[in-house]
């Protein structure tokens, strides 16, 4: 009985030793993140120039959460949880990267309660955990801000499953519904969870053996069980297509043979990374003229080969089917048929489908070797040695790699720059490398990188953009406002390029012309403060006051503490001969922004 009493106490010891070993590990690759910058890829739409996200929660910032198509994505959830770590902390970019570390460490130590759970296999749940935690491809969704909606989303969906099998072991209908509640939830924060219910059929066939010896009475039980769950999921691909059209990410650019032959090029890709994680970049371009049709061909048939040979041995051992079509499955709604962005692929998109192959490795490799080794003689200890050490290896070199990889994501610059050094043709990195020049100031690199990007994609709008504001910081306004109606004449509803070029008008004393910019960027983005200040500087320098101060008040209703909206409205309430509005103004400026306060003062007492 003691025995037995300090075998338990030593397996409780080893199950939390692997917990802190994979806490620990992921921290030491990731925490540099902590250092790390919002990046010009999108974190400026869900952080650092979001101002619903950036004012924390409020009524009408949780209602914006539910109905804006911002980002082409409709996830509620994200936006939440955004808006939690501004509450909490600010625009502190390296907070809020932890927050998406935080998350990591969650779903890494998740996974391996969840498998541990479902197959009671100590080892090989920490390998596919520590594989999770390691691999470099996840770097992107971990280091990435807007990347939020991955590691989050992910935490519900294994949330789901460690649900999923207290429901297998006790069936319920409150079990049940905490499932099905679950997956809503992970809906909620990312629409690529669709999958799951296709997972939920792959794990009542293996590990949890609900399908045991096939028979279609009971599948079909498994399938109607999973009814509600699809369910949600054909509204939340409804959903989500809808939300993407209107936002005009889904792309009709490439024509229907070059997506389903870059899908098999993908397919074959994403395989390869993951046995040899090189030249990873931020952004794979889509070049449909490159496509070989004869290498998707070759894919096309080794993924029919490794299928038919995961049938064929999953009989005796059933992981190997069940880990190939979990990799294959939960890829298919980002593989590409349905092109969303300009991408040809992504490193992200690995963050859940590489648990299949990781479940592959993790059960094959042990048997292959255990196979070849019992034909030799060397001894049982000396064989857990030669099963042991090659994984210690492995995932040493993995979180190596997974380190570098962290690193460029410290800044734009960086991130761009590394894109740049390991692909070809990627305008995208020459666009945001650009935009990051601009931002430091340094207008040569600035304007050379941005032709660069126009050079390789001529009907980029961004790129024309970011080349007017270049233009813009250095003097050449005329130049400017070229490039900014060019970048409108591709893209006519680009709220930022009217913005800009009200701007440039403004500069130029052309306030007619600033105006109607400045109306058209807030008719595309309705909550857009800043173009409401400018709008109302423009109103003011045609007298026209009653204009001005409308303008400023809208400004103010979208960010309150706007210093610059409560200084120019004080003015324009002064200017009329409103004291007491302008003495209010002043009494906020107080609190916001002493110097402004004094100067307005100062007017005020004249």
């Amino acid at each position: 009985m003691k025995t037995q009493l300090m075998s338990e106490q030593a397996k409780k010891t080893l199950v939390l030793s692997i917990y802190f070993a994979l806490a620990v590990s992921a921290l030491l690759v990731f925490w540099q993140v902590r250092n790390s910058d919002f990046v010009y890829y999108d974190d400026d739409d869900y952080v650092s120039a979001n101002p619903h996200v950036l004012n924390g929660f409020s009524p009408s910032n949780l209602a914006w959460a539910f109905t804006t198509n911002l980002s082409s994505h409709w996830h509620p959830l994200t936006w939440f949880s955004l808006m939690l770590d501004c509450q909490l902390f600010g625009p502190n970019a390296g907070r809020i990267h932890l927050i998406n570390l935080l998350l990591h460490i969650a779903n890494t130590l998740l996974l391996f309660i969840v498998l541990k759970k479902m197959t009671g296999a100590l080892w090989q749940s920490a390998f596919v955990a520590a594989l999770f935690a390691l691999h470099p491809l996840h770097v992107e969704s971990v280091a990435w801000i807007a990347e939020r909606k991955d590691v989050l989303s992910t935490f519900f969906w294994l949330l789901a499953m460690l649900a999923y099998a207290q429901y297998v072991k006790k069936p319920d209908a409150a079990r049940y519904l905490l499932v099905l509640l679950i997956f809503a939830l992970g809906l909620m924060a990312k629409p690529m969870l669709v999958t799951l219910p296709f997972v939920l059929l792959l794990l009542d066939y293996w590990p949890l053996e609900r399908i045991g010896r096939f028979s279609r009475q009971i599948f079909y039980r498994l399938v109607l069980e999973k009814v509600p769950f699809f369910a949600l999921s054909v509204i939340s691909s409804i959903i989500t297509f809808l939300v993407m059209r209107s936002g005009g990410t889904v792309s009709d650019i490439f024509s229907l043979n070059s997506r389903i032959a870059n899908a098999f090029l993908s397919y074959a890709e994403y395989i390869s990374k993951m046995f040899w994680p090189c030249n990873l970049a931020v952004f794979y371009p889509f070049n449909a003229g490159s496509i070989s049709f004869g290498q998707a061909a070759i894919c096309a048939l080794l993924l029919l080969v490794i299928s038919i040979f995961v049938i064929r041995f999953g009989r005796n051992q059933k992981y190997l089917p069940m880990g190939w079509f979990w990799f294959v499955g939960t890829l298919a709604p980002v593989i590409g048929i349905v092109q969303v962005g300009r991408q040809a692929y992504a490193d992200r998109y690995t963050y859940i489908p590489y648990i299949g192959l990781f479940i592959m490795l993790a059960w094959g490799l042990p048997q292959l070797l255990s196979k070849l080794l019992s034909a030799s003689p060397v001894k049982s200890p000396q064989r857990k040695i030669a099963l042991g050490l090659p994984m210690v290896i492995v995932l040493t070199t993995l979180g190596i790699c997974a380190y570098q990889q962290t690193s460029y994501w410290k800044n734009s610059v960086t991130l761009f720059s590394h894109a740049l050094a390991v692909t070809q043709n990627n305008y995208v990195a020459y666009n945001n490398l650009g935009i990051a020049y601009v931002d430091l100031g340094r207008w040569p690199e600035a304007i050379d990188n941005c032709k660069q990007a126009i050079n390789i994609k001529p009907n980029l709008a961004e790129a024309h953009a970011n080349l007017g504001i270049a233009y813009a910081a250095l003097g050449r306004l005329p130049e400017a406002i070229d490039a900014y109606k060019q970048a409108i004449n591709i893209k006519p509803d680009f709220a930022k390029a009217y913005y800009n070029l009200g701007v440039a008008y403004g500069e130029l004393d052309r306030s007619t012309e600033a105006i109607e910019a400045f109306k058209q960027a807030i008719l595309i983005k309705s909550d857009y403060a800043k173009a409401y200040l400018n709008l109302g500087v423009a109103y003011g320098k045609l007298g026209r006051l009653p204009e001005a101060i409308e303008a400023f008040k809208q400004a103010i209703k979208l960010k309150p503490d706007y210093v610059e909206a409560h200084k120019n409205l004080g003015t324009a309430y002064l200017a009329i001969g409103n004291k007491n509005s302008a003495m209010a103004e002043f009494n906020i400026l107080k609190s916001l922004n002493s110097e402004l306060a004094n100067k307005l003062s100062k007017e005020i007492n004249k």
